[in-house]
């Protein structure tokens, strides 16, 4: 009967139903004792660090065993719900607690695929097999992540592991670093002592387990494995970094910027190969030829490769991550310390450069074969090709800096400046034939000439001296446009406006940096005055001389100075002039202590304004010798006229404010009078040469514009009532010419006292 049932419910599918749930109870069992064994077990292997070696393989096969079951089940529980639909509720709940099963599972066999990379991790590395250690650090990671995403998952036992896997990889970053230190070897000079030539002979790199003798040369194997086992750590790239920094601070900068500084390498029993930076005895080079520099670079760059980073990691060479990390650092001091002193000092050793730009296309297809480099074409090379805006930049650069030097020197060095003086131009090229053609219509063109001449000595400086550190300035400016001819386009324009900036800098500078000296020293005065006019006469013609044999467009009239020349003809004429209104101010202080030239009948008085004629005297005697020879003749004697009218145009209108002139008074008067008019001519000193002065002595009246009036003023002093009558001649004699007849009136009340024939006198005077 039994068995009969039995069958009928075995056809029904109920007893295998409940057969399911029995089933599914025993394993979900089976499964949390399992669970609470493995959690316990790595407990105390990573938690309390207690050895079950044995215990620990016993649940490794018990999961294994439940594992299996587990998928048997899981199979029939599959079949089982696609063919019957009646009991779907029932195959839920199963199928829940099999997926919680299943979930617990994979927790376990994350736990023992951990506990064996883990395992493996210790062995490797104890047999020095450092790729294999990295891996299995890898692998025991990548379990631990799994355990760490199931949201379910709250083991107490995690926070262990982690702190396991720390723990071993620090073992074997220290491991691999130890390995590190003890195959890469740096000697290096204590921070104590400052870098030098003597600091830097102490610095050695020595590479462990290599050799030269190899045909071949790699690195050793025990380096290849120290280097993959950091990059599959993530660490290759800080070690790397650390190392490249010492290597450019200590090796390849010295190299680069000590032109004493080689480097030797040399093989040592049980050693290895070492560098080592040395000194060479006879060197007295201050910079190194970028030659030199490149084949010092390889000599290092090579031997590394070789022996040291020549080796692959993740798709790319060791060579590659070094060149990354200091490429760009050493570029740019090849730059700064060497290729910008090769650059030629001028226009015709442009094409031996061109030996310095293969020799930097070699130098980096090397680096490139050795996969320091990835691109193309970097700032090394493209800096070395564009030599020429450098070679201009350099240029314009040097000029700059020797006019500023030529402008701050000292002004007083004067040379002499004659009508026959001319510039030392260049001899140019002849034109472009386009120019040249040009040229040709233009005078074609021009077939009517004016008969009327100019003069030879027309557009001719007058003799003069001006600062030889001026024409110094203008030689710059000439060899500086000359360098422009036959330049490129650029090149070209870059020079003429340097040459531009030259002058413009002489019109901010020069004014500013000799101010003080400019208003103290007549001398300066006079000698930047002649300065500004000698530039602004040569700025005239500069560019013409030089338009035809510029590229365009400096040829199509850009190139020009004449917008120039007003600036420095102003600056020159503003500067005397303020020298002038200096030394005027100082003519009337003077003149000041005159006590306004009244009652000179007293003595003390007479001997004040005596003293104050013999200062102005004087002051003009010392400014004609400092002017003598400096400023062209027209310019001193007006400077010197304009100087002494000033005098005299103050001691008229003080005596002309006298309005009581005793005959003693007169007399002292007229003697002060007489000395300036004696002496006051033998100011005019314009020549060296005593002899060829007289005749600017005798014009006098040219450049004292009141000298006139001063002398009839002198003879009044000393005249009788008639003879100043008869002077004025009805308003037509010379002293009319000079005063007015109420000025005239004023000094006869003044002279004489009140009587009938002065009455008389002054009736006469209209």
């Amino acid at each position: 009967m039994s068995s009969f049932v039995t069958e009928v419910l075995a056809s029904s599918g109920k007893l295998e139903k409940e057969d399911l749930s029995s089933k599914m109870s025993k394993i979900s069992r089976k499964v949390e004792d399992t669970k609470e064994e493995i959690c316990d077990m790595i407990k105390k292997k990573y938690g309390d660090f207690q050895p079950s070696l044995q215990s620990s393989e016993e649940l490794m096969v018990q999961v294994e065993t439940v594992s299996k079951e587990m998928d048997t089940l899981k199979n029939c529980i599959e079949t089982e719900v696609q063919n019957v639909h009646v009991a779907v509720a029932e195959y839920t709940k199963l199928k829940q607690q099999l997926e919680k099963n299943t979930a617990i599972i994979t927790m376990l066999e994350h736990l023992k695929e951990f506990h064996n990379a883990m395992e493996e991790f210790n062995k490797a590395l104890q047999e020095k097999e450092y790729v294999d250690a990295a891996n299995q650090l890898k692998r025991a990671k990548k379990s631990l992540d799994s355990l760490k995403d199931w949201k379910s998952s709250q083991l107490p036992l995690l926070s262990s592991l982690s702190s396991e896997l720390t723990v071993q990889r620090e073992n074997l970053i220290y491991h691999l670093g130890d390995e590190w230190k003890r195959l890469v070897i740096w000697r290096l000079p204590s921070s104590k002592e400052s870098a030098g030539q003597k600091s830097f002979q102490k610095v050695e790199l020595t590479l462990s387990n290599a050799s030269i003798k190899d045909g071949d040369p790699k690195p050793s194997a025990l380096l290849q494995c120290v280097l993959q086992a950091l990059a599959i750590q993530g660490d290759l790239q800080h070690k790397i970094r650390n190392f490249s920094q010492v290597l450019v601070k200590n090796m390849l900068k010295p190299l680069v910027t000590n032109a004493s500084l080689s480097v030797s390498m040399m093989e040592q029993t049980d050693e290895g190969i070492t560098l080592a930076l040395e000194c060479k005895k006879e060197s007295h080079e201050e910079r190194s030829t970028p030659s030199q520099v490149y084949s010092k670079l390889l000599l290092v760059l090579k031997m590394l490769h070789s022996h040291l980073l020549n080796v692959s990691v993740s798709d790319k060479n060791v060579s590659g991550i070094l060149g990354e990390l200091i490429w760009e650092e050493v570029s740019q001091c090849i730059i700064h310390e060497c290729l910008l002193y090769s650059i030629p000092d001028n226009s015709s050793q442009l094409e031996k450069y061109n030996t310095v730009i293969k020799e930097t296309e070699e130098f980096e297809k090397a680096l490139k074969e050795m996969e320091y480099l990835q691109s193309d074409s970097t700032d090394l090379l493209k800096y070395a090709r564009d030599v020429n805006c450098h070679f201009a930049s350099k240029k314009c650069k040097d000029v700059i800096v020797a006019a500023r030097k030529l402008m701050t020197s000292k002004m007083h060095n004067t040379v002499k400046i004659t009508p026959e003086s001319k510039l030392r131009l260049p001899k140019l090229p002849p034109p472009s034939s386009e120019a040249k053609q040009k040229r040709e219509t233009i005078e074609e063109e021009s077939t009517m000439e004016n008969p009327k001449q100019l003069s030879a000595w027309s557009l001719q400086l007058p003799a003069c001296r001006i600062s030889e550190s001026v024409q110094q300035l203008i030689e710059l400016a000439l060899n500086t446009l000359n360098e422009a001819v036959g330049s490129s386009t650029q090149c070209a324009l870059q020079l003429f406006f340097t040459v531009r900036n030259i002058f413009q800098l002489f019109y901010d500078v020069v004014p500013t940096y000799h101010k003080e000296n400019l208003l103290k020293f007549p001398h300066l005065a006079a000698i930047q005055h002649n300065n500004c006019m000698y530039l602004a006469h040569h700025l005239l013609t500069l560019g013409h001389h030089f338009r035809n044999h510029l590229p365009a467009p400096l040829s199509e009239g850009v190139a020009t100075f004449v917008d120039m020349v007003p600036g420095f003809r102003k600056l020159g004429a503003q500067c005397f002039l303020a020298q002038l209104n200096v030394q005027r101010a100082e003519l009337l202080e003077r003149l000041c202590t005159a006590q306004n030239f009244c009652n000179l009948d007293n003595g003390e008085n007479y001997i004040a304004a005596s003293k104050a004629v013999r200062q102005v005297i004087h002051q003009l005697k010392q400014l004609g010798t400092v002017w003598q020879d400096v400023l062209p003749v027209s310019i001193y004697c007006k400077a010197m006229g304009n100087l002494l009218n000033t005098a005299i145009t103050e001691i008229i209108t003080k005596i002309m404010m006298l309005e009581d002139i005793s005959s003693e008074e007169g007399g002292h008067l007229h003697t002060l009078c007489q000395t300036i008019i004696e002496e006051g001519p033998l100011v005019f000193i314009p020549l060296a040469k005593e002899n060829k002065n007289k005749k600017y002595q005798e014009e006098v009246p040219l450049y004292v514009k009141k000298w006139g009036t001063f002398k009839e003023l002198v003879i009044v002093l000393q005249a009788n009532l008639q003879e100043i009558v008869d002077r004025w001649s009805d308003g037509k004699g010379p002293l009319a010419l000079e005063f007015t007849s109420s000025e005239v009136k004023s000094l006869i009340r003044a002279l004489f006292q009140n009587t009938e024939r002065r009455a008389a006198a002054l009736t006469k005077i209209r």
